[in-house]
């Protein structure tokens, strides 16, 4: 039998069917009141949330496109084009009340980085939440035309002898990724290491928005950079470099974007943040339908929000990957998951991972108090909540807030009850 949600459809109509627009109708028949008519309503009608040019922001541009925020009360939500990370934590300093934002599709380690005045001016704490896991998998590390006769992949050892070459000729190897401490810097982090080159030694790290990283190696300015979709997929068919490897590779089903709030906001505003959730899910739901893909791509590529032709964005949304060096991939299982194997819910063991990573590269101090820290940010809850409402069906619903022990491409193995252990086994960190 299958499973009926709280709005009167089951959950397969949702994952099937290829017209959204008559799901989303149904519901509307359904509940004409909107989803609180029983109860409490959002205390406010809209807020403003930040996205990067990414395809990981999908939930959040579905959710206006589809008209999901309304069905929901939020009939005053703003999806706001960021120019880089570090405007997305300026305008969450700000919050929505002084022109910035109150959320935003955000790297995952960045609430916490702001929360604990990492990354502020001044370094001055500004709280802040995670009540979503947007995605899993599907960034890509890509590297430089000039390297493709080095034969690099996911063995990143292969570029050691081409880049202490250029080195020596006086040449500066320049790796980009979109902000220190977010989840690309630390995915070419750890395949750098992993490859035995250590990233704060051998390479030069530099900060480039994501829009901009094909502009950038097409004009020289790096060697290789990691940066999530449509990004890897537009340099490969501009013919300017390759993928070496997608994130997926390094650590199948891994974490990637959330979506983070002001702490401040959801204290005053608990039922829209509730709201907020079920729309966003319900977007994740239509987002991971194979038969949706190519609408998504449309959408995605139109100018207000990515700009790009949706061709850079449809192969790799589908797990259709041509990696630019001659290898070709179809029915990878490397797509983007947006709701699909629990992607939706924001485990605190693969925030604990991130901090993790983060003490490694010196970001965090050896005595921070991870689970602190996680229990504070993770509002895992809301998104519980959230599922509650909606009806999910139980199999959807983690039943812990950790996912377990994780093992990486390299055979590393990283158990959220000991960090330490995972720490202790790596032989490249900051201060090695």
């Amino acid at each position: 039998m299958t499973k009926t949600t709280g709005m009167g459809f089951s959950r397969r109509s949702i994952l099937k069917t290829s017209a959204a627009a008559a799901v989303i109708g149904a519901a509307r028949a359904l509940l004409p009141s909107g989803a609180f008519a029983a109860g409490a309503g959002p205390e406010v009608a809209g807020l403003k949330l930040g996205f990067i040019a990414l395809t990981d922001a999908a939930p959040l541009i579905i959710a206006k496109e589809k008209g999901l925020f309304d069905k929901y009360g939020l009939t005053g939500v703003e999806v706001l084009k960021q120019a880089s990370w570090g405007a997305t934590r300026d305008n969450l300093v700000l919050g929505g009340e002084a022109n910035g934002i109150d959320g935003a599709h955000i790297l995952t380690p960045m609430p916490y980085l702001i929360s604990a005045g990492k990354v502020t001016q001044n370094n001055v704490p500004v709280p802040m939440s995670i009540v979503a896991r947007l995605n899993l998998d599907s960034q890509g590390i890509s590297v430089a035309k000039e390297y493709a006769g080095t034969g690099v992949g996911l063995d990143a050892s292969k570029l050691k002898e081409a880049f202490a070459a250029k080195k020596a000729a006086g040449n500066e190897i320049k790796v980009a990724m979109t902000f220190p401490g977010g989840t690309h810097d630390l995915w070419i982090r750890y395949w750098l290491a992993a490859g035995g080159i250590d990233p704060d030694k051998d390479v030069s790290t530099i900060v480039v928005p994501p829009p901009q990283m094909v502009a950038n190696m097409k004009v020289g300015n790096m060697d290789a950079f990691c940066v999530g979709e449509p990004w890897n997929e537009q340099l490969v068919n501009q013919g300017i470099g390759f993928t070496a490897c997608t994130t997926g590779e390094l650590w199948k089903g891994h974490p990637e974007k959330a979506l983070g709030l002001r702490s401040d906001w959801i204290e005053k505003n608990p039922n829209a943040a509730k709201a907020l959730m079920m729309a966003v899910i319900e977007a994740q739901i239509w987002a991971d339908s194979m038969d949706n893909k190519e609408e998504m791509a449309a959408i995605l590529g139109k100018r207000q929000w990515f700009n790009v032709p949706p061709k850079d964005v449809a192969g790799r949304l589908k797990g259709n990957i041509n990696y630019g060096n001659g290898r070709m991939e179809e029915n990878t299982g490397l797509e983007m998951k947006f709701f699909k194997d629990h992607a939706s819910y924001p485990f605190k063991s693969h925030d604990t991972w991130f901090l993790t990573e983060n003490i490694r590269w010196g970001k965090f101090s050896a005595d921070t108090d991870i689970k602190a820290l996680v229990d504070k940010v993770n509002r895992e809850d809301i998104w519980r909540a959230a599922a509650a409402d909606l009806g999910l069906a139980a199999a959807d619903i983690p039943t812990s807030t950790s996912r377990g022990v994780e093992t990486f491409f390299d055979g590393k193995v990283f158990d959220p009850e000991n960090p330490k252990a995972y720490l202790d086994s790596l032989t490249i960190k900051a201060g090695a």
